[in-house]
């Protein structure tokens, strides 16, 4: 089973408990939270991981610094993830359960890379002008990556729209080789008969 299989199995349960509670957005919100303190900072990855530390205590220290600032099923779930050892899959899971919810409310989820960080006005504009491509309702998430130049990428599940500046030198560039190379071998075939 992938990695991503079994965060979607964990993902189905937090979204069930979601559902219980109403809160579904609310959860997703807060799994991003914790997934996106995973992936930044690394001593908090260290401690979920080192076993120098009983799991435990682990799930004590947790629990006071969780239990004041979320609801107790999502914390509950958080030591269940511990006791399974699947806490590296929390960015996983962060991404299976928001897909979920784009589903059952029928959005899609798009990935966009711009070269520069766009405001609100922007992100709306472009929300809107996904949804009327993909004939669907968009909820995006915005990154920025200098090394794009210009231009934008979108990624929807397995699509990827490259209407990169840097994206549309590397075509510029592989057509003027193969030009290149064209004009090289025609040169030779007409040589002296």
């Amino acid at each position: 089973m992938s990695r991503f299989s079994i965060a979607r199995n964990y993902a189905d349960t937090l979204f069930a408990l979601a559902e219980r509670e109403g809160a579904e957005q609310e959860w997703l919100v807060m799994l991003g939270e914790i997934a996106s303190i995973y992936r930044d900072n690394s001593a908090f990855r260290s401690f979920l991981h080192t076993p120098r530390i009983a799991p435990e205590e682990k799930k004590r220290m947790l629990r006071s610094v969780l239990d004041d600032r979320y609801p107790e099923p999502f914390v509950t779930f958080l030591m269940v993830v511990l006791d399974k050892r699947r806490q590296g899959l929390l960015p996983l899971m962060e991404e299976a359960y928001r897909e979920i919810l784009n589903e059952r409310t029928g959005r899609v989820h798009a990935s966009v890379t711009l070269p520069f960080e766009p405001d609100a006005e922007f992100r709306s504009e472009l929300e809107t002008a996904l949804s009327g491509f993909l004939d669907r309702e968009v909820a995006a998430d915005f990154r920025t990556d200098e090394k794009i130049i210009g231009g934008l990428v979108v990624r929807v599940k397995d699509r990827v729209l490259d209407g990169s500046v840097r994206r549309g030198l590397q075509l510029m560039r592989r057509a003027l080789l193969e030009d290149v190379e064209a004009s090289g071998t025609a040169r030779h075939s007409d040589g002296p008969r």
